[in-house]
C-alpha cells in the first residue's frame, strides 16, 4: 500500500496558515481565560475558608447578642455567595449543551420508537 502523496502547492499551505494562527490565537484566549478562572476560584475558595472560620469562631463565643446574630447572618451570606460564585466557575451552560442535546435527541428517538411499536401491536 502507498502512502497518500503529499501536495506541495505554497497556495495552499498559505491558506492553511492564517487558520493555524487564528487557531493558536484561539487557544492562547482560552488558557488566559482558564487561567483566570483558576485564579478567581482559589481566591473564592480561601475567601470562604476564612469566613467559615470566622463563624464558627463567632458560634464558639458563648453569649449570642444581637450584633453577633447579625454578623453571623452576614457572613452566611457572603457563604452564599462565594458558594454560588463557586459553583458558576466550575458549570457553565456550554458544557450542559452536548448533554442536553443527546438527552433531547435519544429520547425523542424513544417516544418515536414506542409511537411505533404501539402503533404497530395495536
Amino acid at each position: 500500500m502507498k502512502p497518500p502523496k503529499k501536495s506541495h502547492n505554497p497556495s495552499a499551505e498559505e491558506n492553511q496558515e492564517p487558520d493555524f494562527e487564528q487557531e493558536l490565537a484561539q487557544v492562547e484566549r482560552s488558557l488566559i481565560l482558564i487561567k483566570e478562572r483558576y485564579t478567581q476560584v482559589k481566591q473564592d475558595q480561601q475567601q470562604k475558608a476564612e469566613w467559615q472560620q470566622k463563624k464558627q469562631e463567632l458560634r464558639d463565643n458563648k453569649p449570642q447578642t444581637p450584633q453577633i446574630k447579625a454578623e453571623l447572618q452576614q457572613i452566611q451570606k457572603q457563604l452564599d455567595l462565594l458558594e454560588t460564585n463557586l459553583e458558576s466557575r466550575l458549570f457553565s451552560w456550554r458544557s450542559l449543551k452536548k448533554p442536553f442535546w443527546q438527552i433531547v435527541r435519544f429520547g425523542g428517538m424513544g417516544v418515536i420508537i414506542g409511537w411505533i411499536l404501539r402503533s404497530w401491536a395495536g
